[in-house]
């Protein structure tokens, strides 16, 4: 067993490092081929997730995703476009759900250390 904490991830890393490594397309190019290619096998919206960072860092908008199940929908059709938009948006709301919880914790993190200095100014003052 790997002495990693997260071997399917960093398999998935590794994968994804030597197919980027062994392509000539750009970046953009290919994250639209990744996109076109989780449609047409009906991903779950994980794989969305691990791929969303990668392509917005590509230049890839919703719009571009929007022009990609357009494109790809006479060849897979429409029950796969329809279920892709579904996995996409919950997929999507997965990362904005936690992007959600990470700014709360930052603002309740923030206002304990605000509530702290102002109990430590008025221990001083007093």
């Amino acid at each position: 067993m790997s002495e990693s904490d997260t071997p399917v991830r960093d398999t998935l890393a590794m994968m994804t490092a030597a197919s980027i490594e062994n392509s000539d397309l750009s970046a953009r190019e290919h994250m639209i081929a990744r996109i076109a290619a989780l449609i047409a096998v009906d991903a779950p919206p994980a794989s969305y997730v691990l791929n969303v960072g990668v392509a917005a860092d590509a230049g890839i908008t919703l719009d571009d995703v929007q022009d990609i199940l357009v494109a790809v929908a006479p060849i897979v059709g429409a029950p796969r476009v329809g279920s892709a938009v579904t996995r996409i948006a919950e997929g999507l709301g997965i990362v904005i759900e936690a992007a959600v919880e990470e700014a709360l914790e930052a603002e309740a993190e923030a206002e304990a250390e605000a509530e702290a200095e102002a109990e430590a100014e008025a221990e001083e003052a007093g």
